[in-house]
């Protein structure tokens, strides 16, 4: 018979997990965000107003289908910050988007702008009625979001439409640090963690994801003639931009795809080594490292070539590797 301690355990363990499955195959409406789209500025939400299930729909929607590995790490937060989780991460995700939603810089600069009004305003508790900005005003007003990480995210993917590469690997992490860092500590306040050790490891992490991000995004911007690799390592390698954009699989490029994963390896473990002073509460929103560790092995096995069809396929046990970490809770 087992002990009562691990037959509580285990009932823990069914609860998380059917509440986890249950979450993972809800599905949302497609026409949302063309019912209640940004341009609908001019109505306003009262600071009264009731929370919503369909501005929620709408972002878990959002976030299942444009960041996958987000969204399931997101379902496997604690109750009280999943939620808002899934506001900051659609947030995250609306932003992203404009670059390639938009032909004209003008138009995305308009864009950034309209996210720019819609925090100050969601901080003055009259949010635009749109779904992002209405999920976030609730996560904002349930857990005191610092608005300065909205807003530098906003800043870095608005410089971002000048659509160059950039210059050196430290042009990147800077950028990482602006995007993926800043959602980082935003999840952390929603976990009610205040921790510089958490943040230490938050602002690594952050960094491991841009760079992956940017070596993961690599194969499709090739196909649109983009190439956002750091130049500086591609002249210390002798490859060209062409090579990129031709999907070369020359030892030059995966010389530069390797000092690039190199990088992310040691902003991953770099934030590894924080995990002695890092609380337990603070864990569940680094379970990004997963992906990360993820990506990297099988780079790693494809040799660092980064254009390697493998590469480009899902990992379909990633849901079930991301609960097993939760149920450890470690990153």
């Amino acid at each position: 018979m087992a002990a009562p301690g691990i037959c509580a355990r285990r009932g823990v363990l069914r609860n998380k997990s059917s509440v986890f499955s249950a979450l993972l195959h809800r599905t949302a409406p497609k026409d949302v965000f063309a019912q209640r789209g940004p341009g609908n500025r001019s109505v306003r939400a009262a600071s009264h107003a009731p929370e919503t299930q369909h501005d929620h729909t709408y972002c878990l929607g959002l976030v299942r289908s444009r960041d996958y590995e987000g969204f399931v790490c997101s379902l496997l937060l604690p109750e009280e910050a999943r939620r808002s989780a899934l506001a900051l991460r659609a947030f995250n995700v609306e932003l992203a988007q404009v670059k390639d939603s938009v032909s004209q810089k003008t138009i995305g600069l308009m864009r950034m702008q309209f996210w720019k009004t819609a925090i100050d305003e969601i901080y003055r508790d009259e949010p635009p009625n749109q779904p992002i900005s209405m999920e976030l005003w609730r996560a904002v007003r349930k857990h005191y979001l610092t608005k300065r990480w909205l807003l530098r995210i906003i800043s870095e993917r608005e410089k971002d439409l000048d659509d160059r590469a950039y210059r050196n690997l430290q042009e990147l992490e800077s950028y990482s640090e602006n995007t993926q860092s800043s959602l980082l500590y935003l999840l952390l306040e929603t976990l009610g963690v205040k921790n510089v050790h958490a943040d230490h490891a938050a602002s690594h992490l952050g960094k491991a994801q841009g760079i992956v991000t940017c070596l993961r995004a690599t194969p499709y911007h090739s196909t649109r003639r983009r190439v956002y690799v750091p130049m500086d390592l591609c002249a210390k390698h002798g490859a060209s931009q062409e090579d990129f954009i031709r999907g070369s699989r020359e030892n030059s490029v995966r010389d530069v795809v390797f000092d690039i994963a190199s990088q992310a390896h040691a902003h991953l473990q770099h934030a590894r080594s924080f995990r002695e002073n890092v609380p337990p509460g603070a864990t569940p929103a680094f379970l990004n490292t997963v992906g990360l560790e993820d990506y990297l092995q099988r780079l790693r096995r494809a040799d660092f070539d980064v254009f390697h069809p493998g590469l480009q396929n899902r990992n379909p046990l990633l849901p079930i590797q991301l609960y097993l970490r939760s149920w450890r809770n470690s990153y």
